[in-house]
């Protein structure tokens, strides 16, 4: 008995990537790289912390190493849920922007590396999982299935 999950991960390894996929594997894998970079040269060498270095780890940078594996093998689901990890380091960007003036180029620093990830990865996530057939279905072939399902359930 084989096991299905790896023979299908060893399977979709092997479809090749359009070169817009690729691409924009590129500008996620770009965006997550110097956003890990960025969050640890600002919190560590750039700014005098309140805060352990503990504390920073687990806040700042913890959260980045979740999908280092899925996004550095290219796993289109793991840069899907990465998509919504990195909203994090937006919004702290953001709201550091326009709280601490002092240190505004920091965080339009963050907030420009958390969108280029942001948008890599969506899109590679996208893309590869249309080339691999696991996109999701429209909504209108949902409506319809489900339509079918309940009107098929009545005639009965």
């Amino acid at each position: 008995m084989t096991n299905h999950s790896a023979d299908v991960s060893e399977n979709t390894s092997l479809i090749a990537l359009d070169s817009r996929t690729l691409m924009y594997r590129y500008v996620g894998l770009f965006g997550y790289l110097g956003l890990l970079a960025w969050v640890c040269i600002w919190h560590f060498m750039l700014v005098q912390s309140q805060y352990s270095v503990t504390f920073i780890l687990l806040l700042y940078v913890l959260p980045l190493l979740f999908p280092l594996k899925g996004i550095i093998t290219a796993k289109p689901y793991t840069h899907a849920w990465a998509s919504f990890v990195v909203l994090f380091y937006f919004m702290h960007g953001i709201t550091v922007w326009y709280s601490i003036p002092e240190q505004w180029l920091f965080a339009l620093i963050e907030v420009v590396l958390s969108s280029i990830m942001f948008t890599g990865c969506c899109m590679f996530a996208k893309l590869r999982g249309k080339e691999l057939g696991q996109s999701l279905p429209k909504l209108k072939q949902v409506m319809e299935d489900e339509k079918q399902r309940f009107e098929g359930h009545n005639n009965e």
